[in-house]
């Protein structure tokens, strides 16, 4: 397990995350989780499962999209030590996290944003070094939405559940139009039984269409 290879200090602070995590889960929904030892497994555990995964990207932000209550990218931000932005369109949830952020004394590195991917995409273009989405969108949908943030050799890395046959091969079509190439689709070791995967895609290439399209496109009308 990734959390017991962190030093005590680091390990600390994820349990001081989870604990604020479920304390301000009492006023706002953040996450469905209701106990800790559940958010041990479910949230950290499966967060830090792809860790690994950041040693292939380039030095360089981080950035975790349709973030929610900080997962996977606050546990992942303190494991890895990267400067990290926190992406999702609820400004009441990033408020949220930010109140979070602020406690822990995480502020100075890691940061919230409040504006859609699309949007961010105009303002960040080839801005990040490693992205992370975790049970977000089907994956073509992912593809097109970060292809444009990464900057060229960096790493998407999607922790999806539930992946099925159709859906690489709709994204491996994707892949070509959009400068991404798959790198790797590794099971990951069961949680409670979950099928888990970690697919990474590395930005080889610029885009072959106009990206981004307008905020939504990527989800109600795919490319694929």
């Amino acid at each position: 397990m990734e959390f017991e290879k962190l030093d005590s200090a680091k390990q600390a602070m994820i349990e001081n995350y989870l604990d604020l995590l479920l304390e301000k889960n009492n006023e706002l929904n953040l996450t469905a989780i209701k106990s800790k030892s559940e958010g041990m497994i479910l949230h950290i555990e499966d967060s830090l499962s792809a860790l690994p995964y950041f040693e292939d990207s380039p030095e360089g932000l981080y950035g975790d999209i349709g973030t929610g209550g900080g997962v996977p990218g606050i546990p992942l931000a303190i494991a890895s030590g990267r400067k990290t932005l926190l992406v999702d369109s609820s400004k009441k949830k990033m408020k949220a996290v930010s109140e979070i952020l602020t406690k822990l004394g995480l502020q100075e590195q890691i940061s919230v944003c409040d504006l859609r991917v699309e949007e961010l995409a105009l303002q960040k273009r080839e801005k990040f070094s490693v992205i992370t989405a975790r049970a977000l969108a089907r994956m073509g949908s992912l593809l097109e939405l970060t292809s444009p943030l990464l900057r060229y050799e960096g790493l998407f890395i999607a922790l999806k559940g539930n992946l099925d046959d159709d859906e690489l091969l709709s994204a491996k079509k994707v892949e070509k139009m959009v400068g991404m190439v798959c790198i790797s689709n590794d099971p990951v070791v069961s949680f409670e039984n979950m099928n888990r995967h970690i697919v990474c895609y590395r930005k080889k290439g610029k885009e072959k269409i106009k990206l981004p399209r307008r905020s939504g496109m990527a989800q109600r009308n795919p490319l694929f």
